[in-house]
């Protein structure tokens, strides 16, 4: 059964389909289904921003529509990014520019005190309009240097000292049974089986 997910992001619908290996699921972007919408996330909750992303794509298929808003919640920062985390330091900057900024912001707090999560919301809409939302969180530490060549976004400085290297650093199927997309991505298969 398809999914069509309300991404262009090719690394997004890889890392969803390796989740959703032997479910019956089949994750694609709406690019790839001629859905081209211009969609404003303005909600103050990755719950509130996968809904408007889902509400909109659902507009123009007859397929379950999923969104996912995710991204970095460091403590120190009183969660910030969070929900800004794509558009820390503008729209278009760089992964290096947002480390930079985060490295600026707590240049001042203990390495100790570097404690962040990863949390990714899903909204599903159904092909008869009734939808749901799950989350994930994924804990960790910052690192002041990115390390790893694997995942994407802010994979380089999450590390996890219990598996003793960045997600950056994991094989996907490890990275994949701990993170915070591939916990909400479990749950919201439960939900929909």
């Amino acid at each position: 059964m398809k999914i069509v997910i309300a991404t262009g992001n090719k690394d997004k619908v890889r890392e969803i389909n390796e989740v959703l290996e032997g479910t019956g699921f089949e994750a694609v972007d709406m690019k790839s289904e001629g859905i081209f919408v211009d969609i404003v996330e303005d909600a103050d909750t990755f719950e509130g921003n996968a809904l408007i992303k889902a509400r909109a794509v659902h507009g123009y298929t007859a397929d379950y529509v999923m969104a996912d808003d995710s991204g970095l919640c460091i403590d120190a920062l009183d969660g910030a990014p969070g929900v800004y985390s794509a558009r820390f330091c503008g729209e278009d900057s760089t992964y290096e520019e947002k480390f930079a900024r985060i490295y600026e912001l707590l240049k001042d707090v203990p390495k100790d005190k570097w404690t962040a999560k990863f949390v990714c919301a899903i909204a599903v809409v159904r092909p008869d309009g009734s939808e749901f939302t799950v989350r994930g969180e994924c804990e960790g530490l910052l690192l002041d240097h990115p390390v790893g060549d694997n995942g994407f976004g802010y994979d380089p400085i999450f590390y996890k000292p219990e598996f003793g290297m960045t997600t950056a650093q994991m094989d996907p199927e490890v990275k994949n049974s701990i993170s915070h997309r591939g916990k909400a991505l479990r749950t919201m298969v439960e939900r929909l089986l």
